[in-house]
């Protein structure tokens, strides 16, 4: 499924996706995106909300995680503040 289409920024700087390739890849109005540059060219990318189930396992593996290496809540506590500290400056 490779597709190339021509399309044209607005002065609002918006981008239309043509019909193609939003149908070939089931986006929608509303859908989100992350867009990504390396200086040289853009890639949007469909940012999907994650499925319940897999948010419920990736929270059980955490705490069995933090079970297994003695972490208990007061440590990520700290952690958590350590981490916003670091990113005000």
């Amino acid at each position: 499924m490779s597709a190339v289409e021509i399309t044209s920024l607005s002065s609002k700087g918006q981008i239309v996706i043509p019909s193609s390739i939003r149908n070939d890849l089931k986006i929608s109005a509303g859908d989100k995106f992350a867009i990504i540059s390396d200086g040289e060219n853009i890639l949007l990318r469909p940012v999907e909300k994650p499925k319940i189930d897999k948010f419920r396992a990736l929270i059980a593996a955490s705490r069995k995680y933090a079970r297994e290496n003695g972490l208990q809540k007061e440590d990520v506590v700290k952690a958590v503040k350590k981490v916003r500290r670091e990113n005000r400056s």
